[in-house]
């Protein structure tokens, strides 16, 4: 936990928003979430304490809890954090895109994904869950770095050839031995996935987990967003085919959105 401010600069400040905020970036630092009795022994608060603030968060829809009692960062952080870019300012994406997210995870029963850059993760903005049997479970506010997965590389494909370096002189610490770690391999991965327009993993992050990713473009033709669907690997070719061809479809339907 981060060291507190001395407390001669805390008498302007409301101690109940202070422990808020200890709640929250300790959730947000557990992508699982965190049960009411690790947070109490975390950070020393009392529990009913603890428990009257997630209720309050929990009813503004900031924080949620899931059915084993762990409290995650809820959609409603993601719409205020959505209106913060101004790079979004001209449509709220979370509405816009939203149906097709839905109409995707119905349609082929997985769970989908709307990815952007934000600092130096790549952050999940909205999400639909998917009813197949295994279907993995997707939510929004997940974050993760960019290099290894399927959305992450295909944003960073459509930056300029400037940030592209900047980001591929950072660390790129490897999650699986096909993590792509060596600068120059992913460079040529950045190229040949901008030549195709879409981008895939095939366990780069999870050795069990694959995806394919399309691009959401803005109306200057900058990517806004990631489109991605991540589903168990051991699916047939086939399978395979009809999601790339469905998240394909789908990003460009949103692109084709956000013109109007």
């Amino acid at each position: 936990m981060d060291a507190k401010p001395d407390a001669s600069d805390n008498k302007h400040t409301i101690p109940v928003i202070d422990r808020m905020m200890d709640i929250l970036s300790e959730i947000e630092r557990h992508a699982a979430g965190l049960t009411i009795r690790e947070l109490t022994a975390i950070l020393a608060i009392p529990r009913t304490t603890i428990y009257r603030v997630l209720n309050t968060l929990q009813a503004h829809d900031v924080v949620r809890r899931g059915e084993d009692g762990a409290y995650q960062l809820g959609e409603r952080l993601i719409v205020l954090a959505a209106h913060t870019s101004t790079r979004f300012d001209r449509v709220n994406l979370i509405p816009l895109c939203q149906p097709f997210l839905d109409r995707l995870a119905s349609e082929l029963g997985e769970g989908v994904k709307l990815n952007v850059i934000e600092g130096d993760d790549l952050l999940v903005l909205a999400a639909a869950q998917g009813r197949r049997e295994y279907a993995l479970m997707v939510a929004a506010g997940q974050r993760m770095t960019p290099h290894s997965g399927a959305s992450g590389k295909l944003i960073l494909a459509f930056q300029p050839p400037d940030m592209q370096e900047q980001w591929l002189k950072s660390p790129l610490p490897a999650y699986t031995d096909k993590t792509i770690t060596e600068p120059q391999r992913l460079k040529s991965e950045l190229a040949r996935i901008r030549k195709l327009g879409w981008a895939t993993d095939r366990g780069e992050t999870s050795p069990s987990i694959h995806a394919f990713a399309a691009p959401v473009l803005a109306r200057d033709g900058s990517i806004a967003a990631a489109l991605s669907v991540p589903f168990l690997a051991g699916a047939s070719e086939s399978r395979m085919e009809a999601i790339r061809e469905a998240v394909v479809r789908t990003a460009q339907a949103i692109t084709d959105a956000l013109k109007h």
